[in-house]
């Protein structure tokens, strides 16, 4: 497809990203641009079929954005990513995913920094992130401190059965969740276990009630 050409252009627009995630462009059958990054590596190639299962098959299935965890049975590689699917006069001609390392498995703590030093803290124990100027606050049982990763990064590092994202500005640990209540209109508020009310923002309003169910 004449419009997938200009792969060098391709290569500086992923020069934006980590060099931690790996970039895949796909037109609607076909991955035809592949950038691995140093962290994870899918081993596609340009011409190879867009497989059942993985991120671009979702995206270009559904007509949505995707964001999921892919196990090791697609790639051999398990990995996080997103996929966008992108239209042209109404019909669905490629996408574009965006592919990150596993981080979590074998890990189950977050590193947090405190005045001390660095405490490990488990999943189970961070009550949520917050974005607060350059650096990302944890708050969790006990412990309040600061991350150097971004919301998003950790995005993709806690375990989807426990952290949703509910803002751009924070990821909540259901576990901790006390009570849910209406907010403005089609946006939510959450109170905490430790009484700190969090809202949920009207763009991830419906993420958030399809994930929790209600």
């Amino acid at each position: 497809m004449k419009e997938f050409q200009d792969y060098e252009m391709l290569d500086v627009i992923g020069e934006l990203f980590s060099d931690e995630i790996s970039i895949a462009l796909s037109d609607d059958e076909r991955y035809v641009y592949y950038r691995p990054s140093v962290r994870v590596d899918l081993k596609i190639k340009a011409g190879d079929l867009v497989k059942s299962g993985s991120l671009a098959h979702k995206a270009l299935s559904s007509g949505h954005k995707v964001s999921d965890f892919i196990n090791r049975d697609v790639f051999a590689v398990p990995y996080h990513g997103m996929a966008i699917p992108f239209h042209r006069d109404g019909k669905i001609v490629g996408s574009v995913t965006a592919i990150y390392p596993s981080f979590t498995e074998g890990k189950s703590v977050v590193m947090v920094k405190t005045q001390d030093g660095w405490m490990p803290v488990p999943f189970t124990d961070v009550k949520y992130l917050e974005v607060r100027g350059k650096k990302t606050h944890v708050e969790a049982n006990g412990v309040s401190g600061s991350h150097r990763n971004s919301l998003q990064s950790f995005e993709y590092v806690l375990p989807r059965e426990l952290f949703v994202r509910c803002h751009r500005s924070f990821i909540v640990n259901v576990h901790h969740i006390r009570e849910v209540f209406p907010d403005t209109h089609s946006t939510l508020l959450l109170l905490m276990s430790d009484g700190t009310k969090i809202p949920v923002s009207q763009s991830y309003a419906s993420y958030f009630r399809k994930l929790l169910d209600f």
